[in-house]
This record gives structure tokens, sequence and C-alpha cells, in this order.
């Protein structure tokens, strides 16, 4: 980075010249859109929309998730001076990637939610982008999974996080982000046997036929081989990856709603998600990070690196497609 390009960007967000480019302004100052990408309704010729979804009132316990896309897009502000690390690809100079803003919803009424997410992400998927969320609170995946669904047909679900979130719930009315995923086999948008939830630890007796790899389990047999397994279960199917941050132990992420000790690592994620690179990802989300609870910003920053895998995976996958 030169010195004079610290001195002359700023507010890349709102003044680049199309959505290409790395960015040198200074982190502690500027439009904090994620990795300063360009703030954009506009989705003509975009690859890739970051939107967040700022809701937590799905929650079970500690409430704070809706500060989470702001967390996450200053976080960002770390990252975009260079190609990201240890990738073949610069999705910032090589693909159309804008941040498309938050979702506009009123808060008080709760009902009204799930729709608007789905219109909210149909929308995207519509233009021909891919979607990238911030949140928000886990349930958030279930409406967006039904647009994806609703494009794409079934799609294997790749999760990372502390809980299953499939407990029993057949009151379809119902907002929670510990049921949305019984929800969404029940419903036909995954295919249970074709996905797979990663760092799970706590106790849930119906799995819906998902299959685990638990937090045990990854830290005895290592990333590489939990890669192995996670890439034989989801096959070449289209696949949506929602990493929960509580999946981190919270060492690691202590910003989050219901945290529950002996998580992954962040070096684990970071070698498990680098490591999926050739799996069909069509789109993800980030959820769950709720800045009240640290103070050191660390989660958020944990969030904005998962999310900038994520940007990377899809990015390979969408330039593998057009190659033939």
């Amino acid at each position: 980075m030169a010195l004079s390009d610290a001195k002359n960007d700023v507010d890349n967000a709102l003044t680049r010249d199309g959505y290409r480019g790395h960015s040198f302004e200074n982190a502690f100052s500027g439009a904090l859109s994620f990795l300063r990408r360009t703030y954009s309704k506009d989705l003509t010729d975009v690859d890739l929309a970051v939107t967040g979804i700022p809701f937590d009132q799905a929650v079970t316990n500690r409430p704070g998730t809706r500060l989470g896309p702001r967390a996450i897009r200053e976080a960002s502000t770390l990252q975009p001076c260079d190609p990201p690390y240890g990738w073949d690809i610069d999705p910032l100079t090589e693909f159309n990637i804008c941040d498309y803003g938050d979702l506009a919803f009123d808060y008080a009424n709760t009902s009204s939610f799930p729709q608007a997410v789905t219109d909210h992400i149909a929308g995207i998927l519509d233009m021909g982008a891919g979607a990238l969320v911030l949140g928000g609170d886990h349930y958030i995946s279930f409406p967006i999974l039904r647009a994806y669904a609703a494009k794409f047909g079934p799609l294997s679900l790749l999760q990372f996080d502390a809980h299953s979130d499939t407990w029993a719930d057949d009151d379809m009315t119902r907002i929670d982000h510990g049921t949305m995923f019984y929800k969404a086999v029940k419903e036909g948008l995954i295919v249970p046997e074709r996905s797979v939830q990663v760092g799970i630890r706590t106790t849930n007796a119906d799995t819906m036929g998902v299959n685990i790899i638990d937090a045990r389990e990854v830290h005895e047999i290592g990333p590489a081989k939990t890669v192995a397994k996670i890439k034989a279960i989801l096959g070449d199917n289209k696949t949506y990856l929602s990493f929960d941050i509580d999946c981190l132990d919270p060492a690691f992420a202590p910003g989050t709603g219901t945290p529950v000790w002996g998580g992954l690592s962040s070096a684990q994620a970071a070698h498990i998600l680098r490591d999926l690179v050739g799996i069909d990802l069509v789109g993800g989300d980030v959820v769950e990070v709720s800045p009240p609870y640290d103070t050191t910003g660390t989660t958020a920053v944990a969030g904005a690196h998962v999310a900038t895998e994520i940007m990377c995976l899809y990015c390979w996958n969408k330039r593998q497609k057009s190659k033939g």
C-alpha cells in the first residue's frame, strides 16, 4: 500500500467508479460498507450482493444480534487493502461485489418479517447475483432458504454451529432461532442426507437425518479430515453455507447470545473454510454476532473473516462455472 493511497482514498463505498478494486482508506474512518465495497441498490451485472438482516427477535437467550451487520462491516475494514490471504482468486478485483445495504422491515410487525426476508433475497437472486447475508439471529436462514430453494430446488445445507437448530416445532407461525432447520427439512428446502452440521456440542436426539460432525470429532480428526468428510457428504449438490458464530469456542467469539464451551478455534474454522474450495456454493450467511457481549470486537472480526471466506468460496465456484 502506497502512503499516497492511504492519504487520498476516502469513502470508496460511495465514490468508487464501479465495483472492483482494493481500498486503502484508513480502517478507522469512512463509510462502513462490507470490505469497502460500493453501496448500490442496482444489481445490474453484480456477481455477489452483501446484505444485512438486523433481526434478533427470535433469540432464546441474549439479544443484540440486530447490531451484528453493522459490527461485521466495521470489522471488515481491516481487510480490503489486499487480496484475501491464501487464495488463488481475488474477488475484490475480479468480481462485481456490492454492499446492498440492510433489509428494511417493520420491527413491530414480526409476523411480516419472514416474507420480507424471502422477498428481499429473491429480489437479489432474480437479478442473477448471489447473496452473502450478515445477521442477525439464526432464524433468518429459514426465510433465506425459502428464496434459494424456490430458485435452485432443495439444497445441501452446510451449517457451522454449536446447536443443531432442529428441535421439533410444527407451528409454522413461530419465529425461533432453534427450530428453523426442523422446519426447513419438513418443508423440503434442504436435503438432509446431503447436509452436514459441523461443531455441534448440544444434545438433540432427532437430527432430522442431517449428518453431524460434532466439535469433539473435529478436534480429534483435525481440519483436513473434517473437510474430506464434509465434501463427501455434500457431493456436487448446490450448497448453502450458514455459519453461526457460536460454532467457535467462546474464547474466540464471546459476543454471541448462546455460547457453549468446547467449540472450534478460529484457526480450525479458517483451515476448514479455506479448504472447502470446490463445493458448489450458491450463497451463505454469518449469524449470531452480538456486539454488546464483546467489548474487544473479536467476535465481529471473526464474523468478518468468515464472511470473506464465504465470498471467496462463492467467487471461486462462479469462476469455475464460467470456464464451462
